[in-house]
C-alpha cells in the first residue's frame, strides 16, 4: 500500500508503525536547495514523543536518513529526494491484535482489506506522519526564501471525562507571505486543497478558513472584506483567499481533532467474527494530538503552498547554493 499527496510537489510514502522502516520519495523539489540539517531535525523532535505524562512512551527518535537526491549531503539535485525513517520501538500488542479498536481504522481496513489482524492497520497510525513533516521541512525551506512562513497553535483542547481518558483539540494555522493569485478554480481551489491537505491527517474531523462557520451567521454587509483605493483591506474574514484564489492577505485556517480512540483503560469491544470482547488501553498512545500534531498541520500547508507556487512556474527565487541569504 503506497500514498502520494501533490502534483508538481509531490510527497509518496510507504512503510506502517510495525515496519523496520517508513519511506519516502518527494519529488519536485527545485535543484540546488541547500537544505537546513538542523532545521529538519527540529522538526522531527516537535513531532516525536515528550516527557510529558499525555505523550506516547513509544521511543520515536526520528533519525532521517537520506537515500539519493542530495549533493554533498545536503543540496538537492533536482531528482527525487528518497530517505527512511526506522522505527526503533516496535511491539506486537497481542493483547489487541484481533479486537476491533474502537473508533479505529479496525473495522474499515476490515471490511476494504479483508483484514482480521490489528497489525496490519499499521498504515492507518499517525506514525506514518513522520514523512509529511520530512517533506513539509524541505518544503519550508523552500517556502522561506520567497518570504513565506507557516505557524500553527493550539487554540483549544477539549476536556477529559476522567483519568485516563483522550480529548480532541483545534489548531489554528497561518500562512503568512503567500503571493496574490495561487489555486486552481474551480475544483483545484487553494482553499479546497488546504481542506484536503488537513483533512487527510489522522484525527481530523473539521475544517474551517477565514470566520469558517461564523460566517454563516453574518451578514455580508458585515462580513465583506472591503478594500481600500490602495487595494488593501480592512479586514480579513476570508482568511486569505477569495474565488479560491489567495488574495495576498494572511491566509488562515483552522482544523478540528477527535480524541485519539486508545485511552488509557479498558473498553468494551468486539473480536472481527462480533463477539463481545475487550479493548486493553495502555500508554502507547498520545492523550492528545497537540502539540504534536502541529508540525504536521504546517507540513500540509507548505506542501500545498509550495505545490501551487510551482504550478504558477516562475514563483520560486532560484535558491543559489553558493549565495546563502
Amino acid at each position: 500500500m503506497t500514498d502520494s499527496f501533490g502534483i508538481l510537489y509531490r510527497l509518496t510514502d510507504w512503510g506502517g508503525t510495525h515496519d523496520e522502516y517508513l519511506e519516502g520519495l518527494v519529488e519536485g523539489c527545485p535543484q540546488g536547495i541547500v537544505l537546513d540539517m538542523p532545521f529538519l531535525e527540529e522538526e522531527m523532535q516537535r513531532r516525536a514523543p515528550n516527557s510529558d505524562r499525555e505523550s506516547t512512551q513509544r521511543h520515536e527518535d526520528d533519525p532521517v536518513e537520506f537515500l539519493s537526491g542530495l549533493d554533498a549531503g545536503n543540496v538537492t539535485t533536482g531528482e527525487p529526494i528518497r530517505f527512511r525513517i526506522p522505527n526503533h520501538d516496535v511491539r506486537i500488542d497481542e493483547r489487541n491484535r484481533f479486537v476491533i479498536k474502537p473508533s479505529h481504522a479496525s473495522y474499515t481496513y476490515y471490511r476494504k482489506y479483508g483484514y482480521r489482524d490489528n497489525e496490519l492497520c499499521g498504515r492507518a497510525s499517525a506514525r506514518e506522519t513522520a514523512c509529511r513533516v520530512v517533506a513539509g521541512a524541505i518544503a519550508k525551506m523552500v517556502l522561506r526564501r520567497n518570504g513565506i512562513e507557516i505557524h500553527a497553535e493550539t487554540l483549544r483542547r477539549g476536556t477529559p471525562a476522567c483519568e485516563g481518558d483522550s480529548v480532541g483539540a483545534v489548531i489554528g494555522c497561518r500562512i503568512l507571505g503567500a503571493p496574490t493569485g495561487l489555486g486552481e478554480p474551480l475544483y483545484d481551489k487553494f482553499s479546497a486543497r488546504l481542506a484536503f491537505a488537513m483533512m487527510s491527517i489522522n484525527a481530523a474531523k473539521g475544517f474551517e478558513i477565514g470566520l469558517g462557520y461564523q460566517a454563516a451567521e453574518m451578514g455580508g454587509s458585515r462580513y465583506n472584506d472591503v478594500q481600500n483605493p490602495d487595494f488593501s483591506y480592512r479586514t480579513n474574514h476570508d482568511g486569505g483567499v477569495q474565488g479560491g484564489i489567495t488574495n495576498g492577505q494572511e491566509v488562515y485556517f483552522t482544523v478540528a481533532f477527535k480524541p485519539i480512540p486508545t485511552v488509557r483503560f479498558d473498553q468494551e469491544t468486539i473480536d472481527y467474527d462480533g463477539t463481545p470482547a475487550i479493548y486493553h488501553g495502555s500508554n502507547r498512545n498520545d492523550l492528545c494530538v497537540a502539540p504534536r500534531v502541529l508540525p504536521i498541520v504546517e507540513a500540509m500547508a507548505a506542501m500545498v503552498t509550495l505545490d501551487f507556487m510551482l504550478l504558477r512556474n516562475n514563483e520560486l527565487e532560484h535558491n543559489d547554493p553558493n549565495n546563502e541569504k
